[in-house]
C-alpha cells in the first residue's frame, strides 16, 4: 500500500464510521490497532477528522498587533553571546588602560 492509499483507507474508514454512528467518530469507537493506524496515516485525531472532511479546520488566529510588537521588540533586544563577549573585552581593555594610566600617574608623583 502506498502512502496515498493508506491515507485514503483511513479517511474512508472515518467516513464510514461517521455515517454509521450519525456523529463524528471518537477514538474510542475504534480498536487500538485501527486507531493507531489512522493516527499514523493522518496525524492527531482532530487533523485526521479534518483530513477525512468530517470537521472544519479551525482558523489559526493571527497574533495581535500588541503581541507582534512585543515579539519584534524582544528579538531586537536579544544580544548574542559574541556581542556580550565583545562588550566584556572592551570594558576589560578600558579598565586595564585606566589602571595603567593610574599607575603611571602614581609613579610620576612618587618621583
Amino acid at each position: 500500500m502506498t502512502s496515498d492509499e493508506k491515507k485514503s483507507w483511513a479517511e474512508e474508514l472515518l467516513k464510514r464510521k461517521a455515517t454509521e454512528l450519525g456523529r463524528l467518530p471518537k477514538k474510542d469507537d475504534f480498536d487500538e490497532p485501527t486507531r493507531s493506524r489512522i493516527k499514523a496515516f493522518l496525524g492527531p485525531w482532530p487533523r485526521a477528522l479534518e483530513a477525512a472532511g468530517l470537521k472544519e479546520a479551525k482558523p489559526v488566529p493571527e497574533k495581535s498587533k500588541k503581541r507582534k510588537k512585543a515579539t519584534f521588540k524582544s528579538k531586537n533586544q536579544t544580544i548574542s553571546a559574541r556581542q556580550k563577549l565583545e562588550r566584556h573585552r572592551t570594558k576589560s581593555e578600558e579598565q586595564n588602560t585606566f589602571d595603567e594610566n593610574k599607575m603611571k600617574n602614581i609613579k610620576k608623583e612618587i618621583q
